[in-house]
């Protein structure tokens, strides 16, 4: 006896035949998708998050190995169940439950930052005598958790220190008669063409007053033996009190560091090679002199730059204020801080530098 379908299960087959066309053509898409962003990719590693992993990791245990491989999705398969596996062995980790081992307590992280401070702003200081340091503010300490924590933060025993003084600690202890010289160049129209000016700075560093010790095309050793003399003339020399003076590894400045050395007590400090953030404060005056004047004009003649570096000197000390010194002028004049009075400007270098001030009464 044939059996026959009824309409409504021709009706049931005909819905599911189309659902599974319609399943079929979007698996066909998202794998044809996948391919796509692979050949994108291509070997580049994706980065995924936990969330997306575990995702992956769930629906490609259900699909399996051999399934997996055929959808070539954008991680391959061994992938995704290494995540699945190690899914399953964060949910069994009991780590966290554990009770601490027995051992010398942790030091807190506020007596760890003491110690380093103390080390670091006392080369000399030995374990010892940290240890006391800590102990007249209520922190007991042993000497050898004190070496311990100087070891783990690369900082060495006191002998080692002393030698080895830090730029930092070396700048402070020497601030008040600390100065520093460099050289800056620009181009000047000559009438033998294009010429190069070399421009010596010398700056005093914690005032930040500068001088432009000197311009000249040809920065030889006589004449930087003459900069250096008037440098130091005992009665107007611009380095008169100070007794160290930071100078680059440049050679032009050796004939300099050999007349400090053997004509006076002033003591050159030779920086490190490509080292221009030792000498920062001079670099960010350069800085400012070439993108505020030099660097937005054109020279024609010696005598053009002469001028131009004189009032931009005269701006830096008297109308520019300084980060340095809380925003603050060098040369304050004395109408600094009034409200009465009309406010006027000063214009120069032809306007690239302003200086607003109140009129004087």
């Amino acid at each position: 006896m044939d059996y026959v379908l009824h309409p409504w299960q021709f009706l049931l087959i005909g819905v599911a035949g189309w659902i599974n066309r319609s399943q079929q053509e979007a698996i066909e898409y998202l794998r044809t998708e996948n391919q796509v962003l692979r050949e994108v990719v291509g070997k580049k590693r994706i980065l995924l998050n936990d969330d997306q992993r575990r995702r992956l990791a769930v629906k490609g245990k259900m699909l399996g190995l051999r399934r997996l491989r055929e959808l070539a999705g954008i991680v391959t398969p061994e992938t995704i169940l290494r995540w699945h596996r190690r899914l399953v062995a964060r949910k069994w980790d009991f780590s966290d439950r554990r009770k601490p081992s027995p051992g010398r307590p942790v030091v807190e992280q506020t007596i760890v930052n003491l110690v380093l401070k103390f080390a670091r702003e006392n080369p000399t200081w030995g374990y010892d005598r940290i240890q006391g340091a800590l102990a007249n503010i209520g922190h007991e300490l042993s000497n050898q958790t004190v070496g311990n924590i100087l070891k783990n933060n690369g900082i060495e025993p006191a002998p080692n220190r002393k030698r080895a003084t830090s730029w930092g600690t070396f700048l402070k202890a020497h601030w008040e008669t600390l100065a520093a010289i460099d050289f800056t160049t620009t181009e000047v129209w000559t009438q033998h063409g294009l010429v190069t000016f070399f421009v010596l700075v010398v700056m005093q560093l914690k005032t930040r007053r500068i001088e432009i010790a000197g311009i000249t095309t040809s920065p030889d050793s006589a004449w930087i033996r003459q900069m250096a003399r008037n440098l130091t003339d005992s009665q107007e020399g611009f380095l008169r009190s100070s007794t160290h003076i930071l100078v680059d590894r440049d050679t032009k400045f050796s004939p300099l560091r050999e007349f400090l050395e053997t004509c006076t007590e002033i003591k050159p400090v030779l920086l490190p090679p490509k080292s221009p953030n030792c000498n920062a404060h001079l670099e960010r005056f350069m800085l400012s002199l070439k993108s505020e004047a030099l660097e937005r004009m054109i020279f024609f003649g010696e005598g053009s730059l002469r001028k131009a570096l004189a009032e931009f000197t005269a701006h830096y000390h008297a109308e520019r204020n300084h980060q340095g010194r809380d925003n603050k002028l060098i040369d304050p004049g004395g109408s600094i801080g009034k409200t009465a009075g009309g406010i006027e400007c000063r214009e120069r270098l032809g306007g690239l530098l302003h200086y607003y001030h109140r009129r004087a009464a």
